[in-house]
């Protein structure tokens, strides 16, 4: 399951149909008290961002889906029944986030006042049409400034269906997305058998939000997390650090339209002689971190890796089957006359992540408040990130391949570089959206290839009769 955008998932023309909140529905949440429980703030920051983005005269969205394939003849009602289902099984999909007076407040709609509106969009004989016609149903209807901010649309031919389900990023993450092709693939099986809901409830990432917000909002200016993040951001020149490299950027052009990069960085094979290699430092994201710092250190001559690595925040069992956002970030730095070679690369990345990750409970807008400083965001994206995860644990990911199942990202306007590196169980993949410029294609060009240089040499090395270094 790629991350890729929707002009790659090999869209198949059809009769296409849409779901989207009942109107009814809509009606009834527009009357609805407050919530006491608050938005994340991770939220907060992501909407607070695109209305920001807004009012300097750019429309940027924002989106993430995920696609799969049904296998037919499908039934239309026991897959609007699915999904159905699994809105009512996630909490955040009937909850908003409404305006009122400068600050966010939320709302929550009943699970039973929950109804899907069906339509019928009619029938698509042109790929390349029924592609841009998606595209802009979900920059419409996944929006971060309205609310129902979600959709379900399905590609129905006589052979199957493809469905797609888009979300404004507030509601979902990567690994929510990984998880839905088989949740609602079993729920319409078990639709079409006319069998009860096949899973038992799940936790809400509501209450996530109200819990992580009460505790992130006893951290003030002095707390421990602020000073180490004060500092990292001083030695950053006063900014969140971005990729490393020539990106091609004007500081005063306008915000630069996103080209999407994707990339096998490894075959299984290499893949696990990799993860093997770094399991005595941690495994394979201290392994792609180390890669990463040495390759633009050869590429750019900066002498310290700055960053800032995503980490879950599902650190309790209960969040691990939720639909959220359940991302944090930890700042690191490598020096880079350290490393004269990937195995001391390796022991910098993981003490640095051992030192470092527990900052990463603490969410970002809440230390950026702290500080007083103005990060007023000019683009939906804070700063650069190399992240990685290994889908091989999520249930149903051995199905992805005969399900052609894809996770989507919307690649629009951004100065950033966000990449995504992703064990599967047939090797490793990269993707990574980056400002569309000739210098930005070349130097990540360049960057992917020097990683997966990297990756194949010491998968060599940890071939039989290569012991790893330790450490």
């Amino acid at each position: 399951m790629r991350m890729t955008d929707i002009q790659r998932c090999d869209i198949r023309p059809g009769r296409v149909v849409e779901w989207t909140l009942h109107p009814r529905a809509v009606e009834a949440a527009a009357g609805l008290p407050e919530d006491s429980r608050p938005p994340a703030y991770v939220q907060e920051s992501h909407v607070r961002t695109a209305r920001s983005v807004r009012d300097d005269g750019l429309f940027v969205p924002t989106w993430l889906g995920a696609a799969f394939d049904l296998a037919g003849p499908v039934d239309v009602e026991a897959l609007q029944r699915a999904l159905a289902a699994w809105t009512v099984r996630h909490e955040t999909l009937r909850s908003g986030l409404r305006w009122d007076d400068g600050e966010l407040r939320r709302f929550t709609l009943a699970a039973d006042d929950v109804a899907l509106h069906r339509e019928d969009a009619g029938t698509f004989t042109d790929a390349t049409t029924l592609t841009r016609y998606l595209e802009d149903r979900f920059d419409t209807a996944a929006n971060a400034l309205s609310w129902p901010n979600f959709i379900y649309a399905a590609v129905l031919r006589e052979d199957g269906a493809s469905v797609y389900a888009a979300f404004d990023h507030s509601n979902v993450d990567a690994y929510s997305l990984y998880r839905l092709p088989a949740e609602i693939h079993d729920l319409y099986e078990a639709a079409r058998e006319g069998r009860a809901d096949p899973a038992p409830p799940v936790a809400s990432y509501v209450d996530f939000c109200a819990v992580e917000r009460a505790d992130a909002d006893q951290v003030d200016d002095t707390h421990e997390v602020v000073a180490c993040w004060r500092e990292f951001i001083a030695r950053c020149g006063g900014t969140l650090p971005n990729f490393p490299v020539d990106l091609g950027l004007d500081p005063q052009g306008p915000l630069p339209t996103q080209k999407l990069l994707c990339a096998p960085l490894a075959d299984d094979a290499e893949a696990a002689a990799f993860e093997a290699y770094c399991r005595p430092y941690g495994g394979s994201l201290v392994g792609i971190l180390a890669a990463t710092a040495l390759v633009l250190h050869e590429m750019g001559g900066e002498p310290v890796y700055r960053a800032v690595v995503p980490f879950h925040t599902r650190v309790k069992s209960r969040w691990q089957e939720s639909l959220g956002w359940y991302v944090g970030g930890a700042p690191i730095e490598i020096p880079l006359a350290d490393a004269p070679d990937f195995d001391s690369a390796l022991r910098l990345v993981r003490d640095e992540l051992r030192r470092t990750r527990p900052l990463s409970r603490v969410p970002i807008a809440r230390v950026l408040r702290q500080l007083g400083a103005d990060f007023r965001p000019t683009s939906p994206d804070l700063y650069s990130i190399v992240s990685f995860v290994d889908t091989r644990p999520v249930p149903g990911s051995e199905r992805w391949p005969e399900m052609r199942a894809h996770g989507l990202v919307r690649v629009s306007y951004g100065d950033k570089v966000c990449a995504w590196v992703a064990r599967f169980h047939d090797g490793l993949h990269f993707s990574a959206r980056h400002p569309d410029t000739e210098t930005a294609h070349k130097n990540m060009r360049r960057y992917v290839e020097g990683v997966r240089e990297r990756v194949a040499a010491t998968a060599r090395g940890a071939m039989p009769g290569a012991a790893p270094g330790g450490g």
